[in-house]
């Protein structure tokens, strides 16, 4: 699959490890990042970085569940892939409880790591997807003016022109023309199209 942009970030105390599972990931075409703890990690750490997280859960100092859970607090959304050597239920749970794609137990399977790193790729790839998206709706939005604005709302909810004309004080001719501009505008063509875009914006 396309990785173009996408890098592996492995945390991981372990040098033989950490030179093991980037040399494999390198082999296979992935790009690698590799710190010794969370602690470089966090300060190295930049929010355009994309990609997925590889996270030893037994690390001196931070363990990788707090360093996966620290990231969330500060808006990271990489998919993380947790591995142990010493796996237990518990820990499993946290992980995916906190959005883990996959709890990895050492000596790691090679299939098995490479399949996690492929729908962890998946997901950023959705997620990037998803903010360009918003990102183009939101400049479309910019575009309108705030009577376009008020007209829209009041459509999204389901009000006719008679009643978003007597709401706004403004006559039914009027409004037509402010909501045919606005639909120009966002390149609507139904009112279904204007609900889409409402929500994919997160307004009203």
């Amino acid at each position: 699959m396309q990785t173009s942009g996408l890098t592996v970030y492995i945390v991981e105390d372990d040098q033989s490890v950490r030179d093991a599972v980037g040399l494999l990931l390198g082999l296979h075409g992935h790009a690698v990042a590799m710190f010794a703890d969370a602690e470089s990690f966090l300060q190295a750490y930049r929010p355009e970085w994309s990609g997925c997280l590889l996270l030893d859960i037994r690390m001196p100092g931070m363990t990788g569940l707090e360093l996966q859970e620290r990231l969330a607090r500060i808006g990271c959304r990489m998919p993380a892939i947790v591995m142990t050597g010493h796996g237990d239920v518990d820990s499993a749970r946290q992980a995916f409880r906190a959005q883990a794609v996959d709890f990895l137990e050492k000596p790691l399977d090679q299939a098995r790591l490479l399949d996690a790193i492929a729908e962890a790729f998946e997901r950023q790839d959705a997620l990037r997807r998803t903010s360009e998206s918003r990102a183009a709706i939101d400049r479309r939005l910019a575009a309108l003016t705030p009577r376009e604005l008020e007209v829209m709302e009041l459509v999204v909810a389901g009000r006719h022109n008679r009643d978003i004309a007597a709401e706004l004080g403004i006559s039914v001719r009027t409004v037509e023309v402010h909501k045919a501009r606005m639909m120009g505008k966002l390149g609507a063509t139904s009112v279904a199209d204007l609900v889409r875009l409402s929500l994919g914006a997160g307004a009203p």
